[in-house]
């Protein structure tokens, strides 16, 4: 499969699939829920600093993904915050296999630790087909952005798309990764 390499890949194949497997009744290996992909966004909007700000929101994305990120654009235009279809309103980058599993392990072990006054993250967050998403206040809970040179502190919303799954299937994959979720 290719998700061998990492500590939470090799985890996946030799404890997760086994303990889904028996824990909700699954006759084949394919029917196990399965991360496909994570895609981290940082949207900045219109701002009056230019595309400094998203310039730099990039970097930090590329930095904590080990991907470059894209820029994302407006689908339509709204007066009210002056924004016009096209317009560049963020950046997004998406992960698969094992630069996916190594950003989960780097979220699990050292992002989310490091958020202050956490009490868990919430169990409702997932969208009624397995997939789950959450939010960091800032970017700067991941070690790789440099405090030193850091000029916005930005949002950085994290969706894990889950395949074959149902969300109490999902909760109980990402529990087995260690997700410390809300009791």
């Amino acid at each position: 499969m290719g998700n061998e390499s990492t500590r939470l890949g090799k985890k996946y194949q030799k404890e997760i699939i086994p303990a889904l497997m028996k824990k909700f009744d699954l006759k084949n290996i394919m029917e196990v829920p399965k991360i496909d992909k994570i895609v981290l966004n940082m949207g900045v909007g219109k701002h009056p600093d230019g595309n400094k700000k998203l310039e730099a929101v990039t970097a930090d994305l590329t930095l904590i993904a080990g991907q470059k990120a894209v820029f994302t654009r407006a689908k339509q235009s709204v007066a009210n915050f002056k924004l016009r279809e096209g317009d560049l309103i963020g950046c997004k980058v998406t992960l698969r296999r094992e630069r996916m599993f190594e950003l989960l392990d780097r979220l699990i072990s050292v992002a989310i630790p490091r958020i202050r006054d956490f009490r868990g993250l919430s169990n409702k967050a997932f969208d009624g087909r397995g997939s789950y998403s959450l939010g960091l206040n800032e970017q700067i809970v991941f070690p790789e952005v440099n405090m030193d040179r850091l000029n916005y502190i930005q949002g950085l919303n994290v969706a894990i798309v889950i395949r074959n799954s149902t969300d109490e299937m999902s909760l109980d994959l990402l529990r087995q990764f260690g997700f410390p979720f809300k009791i």
